[in-house]
């Protein structure tokens, strides 16, 4: 689309969903991206997630993690129902979805993929995600979120200051 618009903000607009769009200036290779993406937006880390692909038994999933966590892949395998879960290549991950990576949507994808929110969405009246381009957020009710997505919620993330459970 041109201008400002992606396909995610189309999604928002015709479906009359309630969103406002948040511009920033963070480089996608800076270490410690995602607590740079809220300190630019003025919001807490916890309340900006991140859109992941994911591999499920072979299949693209995408997972919708905050920030300030990092994704449990076991966690992400039994949600999906499946065994096994690994990142998605890059090209994959930007070939299936239509955005390049720092600026890939859960909404709006070339394909609907599977998506898996993790339940700390639902502690906050809205959320931040990509808006399907790098430097643009789009904040939304994360129960729009989870109904735009036909995602499943459950907690698939633990804390980056603890250990990874065994």
């Amino acid at each position: 689309m041109a201008g400002p618009g992606t396909p995610a903000i189309a999604l928002l607009s015709k479906r009359k969903i309630a969103h406002s769009t948040h511009t920033y200036d963070v480089s996608p290779d800076a270490p410690n991206y995602g607590a740079l993406v809220a300190t630019a937006l003025g919001v807490t880390p916890e309340r900006v997630f991140k859109s992941l692909v994911t591999e499920v038994d072979g299949g693209l999933t995408v997972a919708v993690v905050p920030v300030t966590g990092e994704l449990d892949l076991k966690a992400l395998a039994a949600a999906a129902g499946g065994k096994r879960a690994t990142m998605a290549d890059r090209t994959t991950a930007e070939r299936a979805t239509g955005y390049v990576r720092g600026g890939i949507s859960p909404l709006g994808q070339r394909r609907r993929l599977p998506t898996v929110i993790d339940a700390s969405a639902l502690a906050h009246s809205t959320v931040y995600v990509s808006a399907g381009r790098r430097g643009l957020q789009v904040a939304i009710d994360p129960l729009d979120l989870i109904a735009l997505c036909a995602a499943r919620t459950i907690s698939i993330t633990h804390n980056k200051s603890k250990p990874a459970p065994q």
